[in-house]
């Protein structure tokens, strides 16, 4: 075999991992021999059970599938009571306290401080109102991101969902294809705005119409090869192939056959689909394609809609919606209502208030964004005041200011094994003291800021206005944590990713250093102009001046953890390893 993880995948891997989990949830967590837990814990992340980072033994995060961010109704209560009853952990975030969900970049849903012991539980509380784990992690295909009011925007050239769903049923729960060579992400949209950002995406369709027989059609054209991580980012790129949604389905089959077949499963750094794309070439993928993989002549490219895609592209709000946050009608003359949750993380209180206000005031439908935000779907316009008049919507608003509104975070060591900072907690804090610190002008209404851990770059860092990935650095001979900080990324007609004007920058004297940026940005930007224009236009040597990191009063939640201790915010022993009750499980028994 290639490599370790190839030889466990080829052991076992897909549908079948699910019961040893059930048997090791029975047994407990000591029935996992120590000498296998690396397989194991690889394995499970086919079933969405992800082992936290060391010093927190026996304890595990599981991330939900539910494709283009659809939750129906019953099923984000039933995510909010799994998080009451079974994600409290032995200590609480200073922050955030204890008993949460984190949504995440791709749609979906994440819940830690999980027993192993509690999982077939788990599963059968999620399980019994559609809600599924299987195929959220591992190497296989992720959860399927869309536009998340596909069907319902007033302005949708294409209604994806049906292709989202047959993905979903008939590609995604194809256990033969279960073991790919590396994580995969698909997309597909039919917006106007791009939201899905299809540039990012292994395979992403986007909006397109092509005439055929004479007559316009609409439909999606195909880019392939995109993704983040690892400073080595691509833009998916144009298989020059145009499908009607009912042939959708068979062209991502197709090239998802394709990658499987052919991918590279030898070198775990090269691997994924971007890299196979950059090795073949689109040519000769799309010659394959046709040959082997799909029965019916392939279409040549459409016209596109590129030029209108507006979600996270850094253009002015006149052009269109730049995320979901705030209250849109639907085609039904309903309206959905979109808010802002910084960092993605929402109490299990919340989780089901937010439940509550679904079913009170709209269809009890809830959608999530890839700015892990949620909306509140299919309110009647009689229930809008009352809805915005909420408590929660005090909390997590609609209208909310600039620097919430644009943030997103990745886990970070709280639980991440690669992260090399803390994230969440940071990002909240860091955030306030914007707001009470940085004043912008009036017509500013978005500053799109991403915060990555690491450089695998889960908090899609390289996307933003303002990118953080986090590094080290030593200050006063100290080893502290520091961030990477990057500007002017972006998803739209033409993506960009940041380019970096300060790197191992500590994290104490970022928000100076955000601070002198922006007051730059604020005096010397033309009327109108958006932050990622006028980096646009300002030049890599200036924005380096501006950005110069300064000590404030900012006072930074954990700068010199460096993961040295078992959880960011706990001074202490770990109690880890635990018995099923939580409860340290003795070395001396």
């Amino acid at each position: 075999m290639a490599n370790k993880k190839e030889e466990w995948k080829a052991g076992m891997y897909g549908d079948e991992v699910r019961e040893k989990i059930l048997e090791f949830a029975e047994e407990g967590w000591e029935s996992i021999p120590e000498d296998e837990r690396e397989m194991w814990f690889s394995r499970f992340k086919f079933w969405g059970v992800f082992h936290h980072r060391s010093g927190q033994e026996s304890y595990f995060m599981m991330r939900l599938a539910n494709t283009n961010g659809v939750l129906e109704p019953d099923q984000l209560r039933a995510i909010g009571e799994v998080a009451r009853d079974y994600a409290a952990g032995p200590v609480e975030n200073p922050e955030f306290g204890n008993a949460w969900i984190d949504l995440t970049t791709r749609q979906s849903v994440q819940l830690h401080w999980l027993k192993l012991e509690d999982i077939p539980e788990i599963w059968e509380k999620l399980e019994s109102v559609g809600v599924s784990s299987r195929s959220a992690g591992g190497d296989t295909m992720r959860n399927i991101s869309g536009c998340p009011v596909a069907g319902r925007d007033d302005r949708e050239f294409v209604d994806a969902q049906p292709v989202l769903d047959e993905i979903s049923e008939k590609l995604r729960d194809d256990d033969d294809l279960a073991n790919m060579p590396r994580k995969f992400n698909i997309s597909v949209t039919g917006c106007r705005e791009g939201c899905a950002q299809d540039s990012i995406n292994g395979i992403g369709l986007e909006p397109a119409e092509r005439t055929v027989d004479g007559e316009p059609v609409r439909g999606f054209n195909v880019r392939v090869g995109g993704g983040l991580g690892g400073r080595q980012p691509r833009r998916a790129r144009s298989l020059d192939v145009f499908v009607e949604p009912d042939d959708a389905y068979d062209v991502v089959r197709g090239f998802v056959e394709l990658y499987f077949d052919h991918g590279n499963r030898e070198n775990r750094q090269k691997n994924r689909s971007r890299f196979f794309v950059d090795d073949w070439g689109t040519e000769k993928i799309r010659d394959l394609l046709q040959a082997e993989y799909v029965d019916f002549e392939l279409e040549g490219a459409g016209t596109n809609l590129r030029e209108e895609y507006t979600y996270n592209a850094g253009r002015p709000d006149e052009a269109g919606k730049h995320d979901h946050v705030g209250v849109h009608e639907q085609t039904d003359g309903d309206y959905y209502v979109g808010l802002s949750v910084p960092v993605g993380r929402l109490t299990a209180a919340e989780t089901v208030e937010l439940a509550d206000l679904a079913d009170r005031h709209g269809s009890g439908a809830v959608r999530l964004t890839r700015r892990q935000n949620p909306l509140i779907m299919d309110v009647p316009e009689s229930e809008l005041d009352a809805l915005l008049a909420s408590d929660l919507l005090e909390t997590h608003s609609p209208e909310p200011s600039v620097f919430t509104r644009g943030a997103m975070a990745c886990t970070g060591t709280e639980f991440c094994s690669l992260a090399l900072t803390e994230t969440k907690a940071r990002m909240a804090v860091m955030l306030r003291w914007l707001r009470a610190n940085v004043d912008l002008p009036d017509d500013v209404s978005q500053i799109k800021m991403h915060y990555s851990g690491c450089t695998a770059d889960c908090g899609q860092a390289l996307t933003a206005d303002i990118g953080f990935q986090g590094m080290r650095a030593r200050k006063n001979g100290e080893m502290v944590e520091a961030l990477d900080v990057g500007v002017g990324g972006g998803i739209g007609p033409e993506p960009t990713f940041v380019e970096w004007v300060r790197q191992r920058v500590p994290a104490d004297e970022v928000p100076g250093l955000l601070r002198n940026l922006l007051e730059a940005f604020a005096a010397h930007r033309e009327d109108g102009q958006t932050f990622r224009q006028w980096v646009e236009a300002t030049g890599q040597e200036a924005l380096v001046e501006f950005a110069e990191p300064e000590e404030t009063d900012y006072v930074d939640p954990c700068l010199t953890d460096g993961k040295q201790s078992w959880y960011p915010f706990d001074d202490g022993e770990s109690p880890a390893p635990t018995d099923a009750s939580g409860d340290p499980i003795s070395a001396d028994d």
